[in-house]
């Protein structure tokens, strides 16, 4: 599918944030995605996932939570953030200012939109879908989970994706446990023999092809089913 891609700016409240938005062509309406980053920041990575969301019909916004800000300084903060108030922080606040950003593109569906995030960025679209009903579906990948847990009742459906023998592996577990509990829709998987960052196909040592691949083809399907976004794979 023929797509654009250019980075932006906007804003959160006194802040100026960037991001990199992917589109496809056409008028729409189109489905909406917001593409959290993992601990590397907003990098070739993570722009070609945002591309490819594009290539599926989404209008893809990838937002630079590091943007202007010491890599080290943030990694404390999004950590103290998350131990103190994991639901209510400044990490969330700039998501919900990147999803309104998002959410009035043209042509593209408001009610249909939805997050993607990896390792850090897992964890932040967990933790975000608790209190922000705007968001109609989520895949966090090797994510941990909010505290308090049971906050996880508020969730939208979601489709996570975990390695096995990795400190998020129980996280996963115990998401999918409560999500049962809960009545909420999801899919979670755990896969066998893979690492952490199993989905980053620029980590040649950790990059496990089949379960990478597998992932996205769950993601795209659960999407479609929750947002409109026909899979193509």
């Amino acid at each position: 599918m023929t797509q654009t891609a250019q980075m932006i700016s906007f804003q959160s409240g006194t802040r100026q944030l960037e991001g990199y938005l992917a589109r496809p062509e056409g008028e729409g309406p189109f489905p909406g995605v917001v593409i959290i980053h993992e601990l590397f920041g907003l990098n070739e990575n993570i722009k070609d996932i945002t591309r490819r969301f594009a290539d599926q019909g989404y209008v893809a916004l990838a937002v630079d939570l590091f943007a202007g800000r010491n890599h080290a300084i943030c990694m404390v903060r999004f950590m103290s953030g998350w131990l103190l108030n994991s639901l209510n922080n400044g990490s969330i606040h700039n998501l919900k200012a990147a999803f309104t950003f998002l959410s009035e593109q043209p042509g593209v569906d408001e009610s249909r939109l939805g997050a993607v995030g990896y390792c850090l960025g897992g964890m932040f679209a967990v933790c975000w879908a608790c209190t922000d009903d705007r968001l109609k579906a989520i895949a966090p990948y090797y994510a941990t989970n909010p505290r308090p847990l049971k906050a996880v009742a508020r969730l939208c459906p979601v489709v996570g994706s975990y390695p096995d023998k990795d400190f998020t592996t129980s996280h996963g577990q115990k998401l999918d446990v409560e999500l049962d509990r809960y009545n909420v829709p999801h899919d979670i998987k755990i896969y066998p023999g893979t690492k952490h960052a199993f989905f980053n196909d620029t980590l040649k040592d950790i990059y496990n092809e089949a379960a990478a691949r597998d992932s996205w083809e769950r993601v795209l399907a659960f999407f479609g089913e929750h947002i409109g976004a026909k899979a193509e794979g």
